[in-house]
């Protein structure tokens, strides 16, 4: 498939490009994007460069769906979804420091997902969300986005470390997405 480009009131979704690998670079370099994804570390330029040619080829393979996320500051993050069987993806993001708390991967990841679940787009039947045990932020993001907690993944998650407790949500093409309770966000 070639790249699709979505657009909403503030941010740009769009195929990295080499032009991005600076700040690519520089955003995977976040102790925070570091500790809760499955990023390299450390992060090189080289890391950065490679990621760009292979998002190019998950699009053309069909494989996986990346976006770098352009609000009206530049690059402020990626998303993506990854085929993981027919009929289903798994979502995954990161934002720079500077675009946290904003809402614009809240209102990224609803276009992903309107894309995901249309016959003319990704023609998913399910979208998973997986994360890493005490994510909180991705979980919020998550729950937002209206994705339904199913549970705790033991050792479900392969980081550099090994094994990790992961978080898991999923939403259907059929689901009403408004915010559903999750019990590990319960404050």
């Amino acid at each position: 498939m070639e790249p699709v480009s979505l657009q909403t009131a503030r941010v740009e979704l769009s195929a990295p490009t080499p032009a991005d690998t600076g700040a690519i670079f520089s955003t995977c370099q976040d102790p925070e994007v570091q500790r809760w994804t499955t990023v390299p570390s450390p992060y090189t330029r080289t890391h950065a460069e490679e990621f760009v040619a292979l998002t190019g080829q998950w699009w053309a393979d069909d494989a996986e769906y990346a976006w770098a996320i352009r609000a009206e500051t530049g690059f402020s993050g990626m998303i993506s979804l990854r085929r993981t069987q027919a009929g289903e993806a798994e979502i995954g993001y990161w934002l720079g420091a500077s675009a946290r708390g904003r809402g614009l991967l809240a209102e990224a990841g609803a276009a992903v997902l309107d894309w995901g679940f249309d016959p003319e787009g990704g023609a998913l039947e399910r979208i998973m969300w997986r994360a890493m045990a005490g994510n909180v932020a991705s979980a919020r993001t998550a729950c937002a986005l209206g994705f339904r907690y199913e549970g705790l993944l033991r050792r479900g998650l392969r980081m550099e470390s090994g094994g990790v407790d992961g978080w898991i949500a999923g939403l259907l093409s059929t689901d009403d997405r408004a915010p559903h309770p999750w019990p590990v966000l319960a404050d």
